[in-house]
This record gives structure tokens, C-alpha cells and sequence, in this order.
């Protein structure tokens, strides 16, 4: 299925010139300065939470990205969607490609299947090229975790009602390959960082819970594989209105079998959720908030099953209007981690403020200054002889170049 992904991503961005309608290519380009926590980020190994770590304030590679649509009939497009990072190792992800079939509509009512890789219709906040914030440039607790190892390998149906104020969709997806979805919220925690992960790519785990269970660091997994055969689905409900309102509800789940593994000790984790979003505009503010809740479970021997139950949300403040556009957010998120066989575990809770400023004097640049402030406690980092709950800051100032 990796494969069949990637030549669909290839055919999209390389073959259709000639053969679309309609073809439209639209890239960026990212580049940092940070002042990065004096924690081992995650994506090294550590127990950090931003995507950058180790102290000092550096130049940094923030990422590239390329999106293609074809249009080849009116009704029938394609979008594949890659990026290159180079934060947790050097890497061209596919993020998305799919193949898309819309009828024309006269009426009201349409209707469209599309089938291939792509993500749910999870986030209100990632709204810019490569599924990125427009807001910030590190997204919500919740749309970090989406970005990392949310990924549908299926086939998606939608149905929409068009009224003259408002209009209704839902959407509803068949899928799989991503029985390890959960691993990282079980073992990790709750993330702050704008790494989208692409088909193929390998997460870091904690070195800490890597040594803790036998093994060698570095220890990396695939997010996007089918371990135990099952399918998943989800079901989004959408309601938008004229005036710029809209309310997403969502309910997901993979329905992997979780005392299933691969080869390479890789399990699957039974991780189900609801997601509930709503955005409104209020004179020149944006407001977006969004909530989840929801569980993963592992079960490595038979009968002994290990439950993480995991919650977040955020409210998101943004100035709509002119090249100026500032936005401050808030959120919270916990996990908690249940053992059946010997009652409560571990867990983590915390907080998170950021408070972005961006600056768009041309179509093709935008500028952007940010300071991230988490504050947090977690368990597991006492076992890994640190203190539970360091408040740490991550300051980053970004300049992306637009195609």
C-alpha cells in the first residue's frame, strides 16, 4: 500500500500536466530561529514536549512541502501532498494522496467518495498549504498527535446539504493501516509540535520507555501499518453557516486488535475517540476550539490489558484581518494509564499558552514570531530519574516562503 501511495503521489505531481483539465502545483519552504528548552525533545529520544530541545537558540530547518491537484474531468481530481523534515531524521513523506470523485451538482444536495491515504477531518486549525496552522506556528495539543499518527487508508464517502445560511456534511471512512495509532499518547504523552508524519515514517519513542521494556534505543515504529487486519471507520457530522460559523462532531476508531503485533514486536493499540470543534468570527477575531476524549488499549499478554484514557482541549483567539494577524491560545490535556490487573498507573496533566504574531506584507511570505509556554507533570518522568513537572518555554521566530 506504501508503494501504491507513492506512485499515486508521483503520478499526481509528475504525469497529469498533459492530461488534466486543470493542474495546480502550490509549495513552501520554512526556516527558523529558536530558542529551544534545555530538554531532550521527543523527537530525540527525550522526554521533551516541543519539537525542538537541548538549549541554545539555533538556525533551524522548519521544513519543505509540495501539494499537487490535477483535475481530470469535473468530477474526477487528484492531491497527493509531501514534505521533507529533517528534525527527527532526514525525510521525504507522502502526507496525503488520494483520488477524488465528485458528481456535478444542480441540486442541494451532493455527494463525493474519494479513496486513498488521507487524513481525518479532524482539525478547525490546520487550514494552511501542507496542512499547517495559519495561526500559529505550532499547532494544538490535540492537531500535533493528528499530524504524528492519524493517517485513513481507505475509502471515504460525503454527503452534503447546501441551504442559502447554512449547509450540512457528513462524512463517513472506512480504513486501514494505522493499528498503532495511540502508542505515542500511551508512552510519550501529549506533544506540542508541527512534525506531520508521512506514510512510511518512523516516530521516535522515548529512550527511557525503549530501555524500561528490554530494548536498545533509539526505538522507532511505523504509525501507519495494519498489524491485526481489521477495519476501522470514523463518522464526522459538519454544520456551517454563511456567516463564517461551523460545528464539527466526530467520532473515531480503529478497531485494531489489541494483542495483536508484528513481526518486529510492533502492537496494536484499540484507539477510539470523540472530537468536537467550533469556529465563529466575532467582528475581525477567528475563534476556534476544539475538544477530545477518547482511550487506547494494548493487551501484550493474554488477559493483562493496559488502558490510556486521554483528553484535551483549546480555545484559539485570532485577528482575521489585514497582513497583521496575532492569536493567542490555550489548552489543557491529561492522560491517565490504567492496568486491569493492578488497578491505576501512571498518567500526565498540564497546560499549555502560546501567543503567535504574523505578518503577511505579500501572498508569497509570511513572517511569524511565537512563544510557546507548556507546564506539566508526568509520572514516568520520575522513573526516569527527572523532575515530574518542568514549566518550559520555546521561542521561535519563522519565515516561510509560499508557491
Amino acid at each position: 500500500m506504501m508503494r501504491r501511495a507513492c506512485l499515486c503521489c508521483l503520478l499526481v505531481l509528475y504525469v497529469p500536466a498533459g492530461l488534466a483539465q486543470d493542474f495546480k502545483l502550490h509549495a513552501w519552504l520554512d526556516g527558523r530561529l529558536v530558542a529551544a528548552p534545555g530538554e531532550t525533545s521527543w523527537t530525540h529520544g527525550g522526554l521533551g514536549k516541543t519539537r525542538f530541545g537541548g538549549g541554545g537558540v539555533d538556525a533551524r530547518f522548519g521544513g519543505a512541502g509540495v501539494v499537487g491537484t490535477a483535475q481530470f474531468t469535473p468530477a474526477l481530481m487528484a492531491l497527493a501532498s509531501v514534505q521533507w523534515q529533517d528534525t527527527d531524521y532526514a525525510t521525504l513523506d507522502t502526507i496525503e494522496a488520494y483520488l477524488r470523485y465528485r458528481p456535478v451538482s444542480l441540486s442541494r444536495w451532493r455527494w463525493s467518495v474519494q479513496a486513498g491515504a488521507f487524513l481525518p477531518p479532524i482539525s478547525l486549525e490546520n487550514d494552511a498549504i501542507g496542512w499547517t496552522s495559519s495561526w500559529t506556528l505550532t499547532p494544538s495539543a490535540i492537531n500535533s498527535w493528528v499530524g504524528e499518527e492519524l493517517r485513513a487508508t481507505g475509502a471515504e464517502g460525503r454527503f452534503e446539504w447546501r441551504g442559502d445560511d447554512a449547509s450540512w456534511e457528513l462524512r463517513s471512512a472506512l480504513f486501514q493501516r494505522n493499528d498503532p495509532a495511540g502508542n505515542l499518547l500511551a508512552v510519550r504523552g501529549w506533544s506540542l509540535s508541527d512534525l506531520t508524519y508521512g506514510l512510511g515514517s518512523r516516530p521516535h519513542e522515548p529512550d527511557a520507555v525503549v530501555r524500561r521494556n528490554g530494548g536498545q534505543p533509539p526505538g522507532r515504529y511505523d504509525p501507519f501499518q495494519n498489524i491485526g487486519h481489521r477495519t476501522g471507520w470514523y463518522a464526522n457530522l459538519d454544520w456551517r453557516t454563511s456567516a463564517g460559523g461551523r460545528l464539527s462532531l466526530m467520532r473515531y476508531d480503529n478497531r485494531a486488535d489489541p494483542a495483536a503485533h508484528s513481526d518486529s514486536g510492533v502492537f496494536a493499540w484499540h484507539t477510539w475517540f470523540w472530537s468536537l470543534g467550533a469556529s465563529a468570527d466575532t467582528g475581525p477575531i477567528r475563534w476556534i476550539a476544539q475538544a477530545m476524549d477518547g482511550a487506547t488499549v494494548i493487551e501484550p499478554v493474554d488477559g493483562l490489558q493496559f488502558e490510556t484514557r486521554f483528553r484535551s482541549a483549546f480555545l484559539l483567539a485570532g485577528w482575521n484581518r489585514g497582513t497583521w494577524r496575532p492569536a493567542l491560545r490555550i489548552e489543557h490535556f491529561s492522560t491517565r494509564e490504567l492496568a486491569a490487573a493492578v488497578g491505576t498507573g501512571q498518567g500526565e496533566h498540564g497546560n499549555a499558552v502560546t501567543a503567535a504574531l504574523n505578518w503577511r506584507p505579500r501572498d508569497w511570505l509570511r513572517l511569524s514570531a511565537e512563544v510557546l509556554r507548556i507546564d506539566s507533570v508526568r509520572t514516568q518522568r520520575v522513573d526516569a530519574g527527572l523532575a515530574p513537572g518542568p514549566a518550559v518555554t520555546q521561542v521561535q521566530l519563522g519565515v516561510r516562503l509560499i508557491y
